[in-house]
């Protein structure tokens, strides 16, 4: 019997420049960990953004704002995403640089505004009545069309749904047809029906079909439990932007006028400020009546010493709405001149800005810290390097920066 090596079908993640990065490396009190979550040193600035990370969570941030100052190459986009790891996936997070803002489509504040409703969450829960179940058969019940014709036009359709406790037959709209054959829906598969909307959704096939083998890898659910009629809460997490979007596209119809327009329209339609408060509106009223929750989540901008003087005065009216997220600043620079002005000012920021910020200092590496740093990457790399070449980066490192050394 031969036993040949097994490649592995672990298919190898692409490693970015803080893929390394896993959390900001706090233990239960909040104090750092020398090196934890693939960050090293800056104990100060992690604790500080443990503790920003606390009040996201607790909802006691938002609209506020903060500046990570420090040289290049000393962590201010590494502690940032390490923020966003330790928040979880449930809260958005959206990234951007300073320079995005400048396009010839579409206005600076626009871009800006677009990345701040990108960032602030809504969580809706909604109890819906739906019928759910593994669909025993679909079959269509045909008349002659009406009209005259030779065709034949589907009247009703007969869906068999089964759950464990038991199976019932439902007669449905032909229009709730068309909407199984959109969804894709055959025999086996675990479908809802909404009693009120009639929308149809396909959760997966059925375990009980697991042993086959089909072509497309299937994703099996398990028979749904209780009655096929019931009460289900059904909770979906979108972000503001994904709203403005869906609301922003006009619904053309399918003739021919309507979609030589579509081809037309520029790619990039700015979706005005009249709109957005109607989806303000729309959004405050769902959390008065408890159907949804506002999830601010964080929005970092990186070399933010790039906008100019709209963008800042833009940015102060943003923050104090009342649907504002967590907004994360990153400059490298110290004493320069305000893009668009000749004033000069602290980080490139207006005073009026700064004064609302809480600032955050990251101090340069030592050479023990920077050889600790290059351990790790050369680990998430999976490079082999001696002790001598890592101890000979770190020094070039103390000369340049660790952005040279990496």
């Amino acid at each position: 019997m031969k036993i040949e090596e097994v490649k592995s079908t672990t298919r190898t993640q692409r490693i970015a420049s803080h893929s390394h990065i896993k959390g900001l490396g706090l233990d239960e009190a909040g104090n750092s960990i020398a090196v934890s979550h693939g960050l090293c040193g800056q104990e100060k600035a992690r604790e500080a953004a443990g503790i920003v990370v606390d009040m996201i969570r607790n909802k006691k941030m938002a609209g506020k704002a903060l500046l990570m100052a420090g040289p290049p190459g000393t962590g201010k986009t590494a502690i940032a995403l390490a923020i966003s790891a330790e928040l979880g996936p449930k809260v958005p997070f959206c990234p951007m640089v300073g320079s995005e803002v400048y396009s010839t489509e579409v206005k600076k504040t626009e871009i800006l505004m677009e990345n701040f409703r990108r960032a602030i969450g809504l969580r809706i829960k909604e109890t819906k009545e739906v019928y759910e179940g593994e669909v025993t058969e679909i079959s269509p019940e045909e008349v002659e069309d009406p009209h005259g014709g030779y065709g034949k036009v589907v009247s009703s359709v007969v869906v068999g749904l089964k759950t464990t406790k038991g199976q019932k037959q439902l007669k449905l709209d032909p229009s709730i047809y068309e909407n199984i054959q959109k969804e894709k829906v055959a025999v086996g598969d675990v479908i809802y029906i909404e009693s009120t909307s009639g929308a149809v959704k396909r959760v997966g096939r059925s375990d009980s079909y697991a042993t086959e083998f089909d072509l497309e890898a299937e994703e099996y659910v398990p028979i749904p439990k209780g009655d096929v009629h019931k009460k289900k809460e059904i909770v979906q997490d979108v972000t503001l932007h994904d709203l403005d979007v869906a609301n922003a596209r006009p619904q053309g119809g399918h003739d021919f006028l309507s979609l030589m327009s579509q081809i037309n329209r520029p790619k990039k339609t700015e979706i005005t400020e009249k709109l957005r408060l109607e989806i303000n509106k729309v959004v405050n009223r769902y959390i008065d009546h408890g159907i949804a929750e506002l999830v601010p989540g964080v929005l970092f901008i990186d070399e933010v010493h790039m906008l100019d003087l709209e963008c800042f005065t833009y940015m102060n009216r943003a923050l104090e709405s009342n649907l504002a997220p967590i907004v994360i600043l990153a400059t490298n620079r110290g004493i320069c001149q305000i893009k668009g002005t000749d004033m000069r000012s602290p980080h490139g920021i207006p005073v009026d800005l700064l004064d609302r910020l809480l600032i955050i200092r990251l101090m340069p590496y030592a050479l023990d810290e920077i050889v600790q740093i290059l351990a790790i990457r050369c680990a998430t790399e999976s490079l082999e390097i001696e002790e001598d070449a890592l101890a000979h980066l770190a020094t070039i490192g103390t000369r340049t920066s660790l952005r040279y050394c990496v």
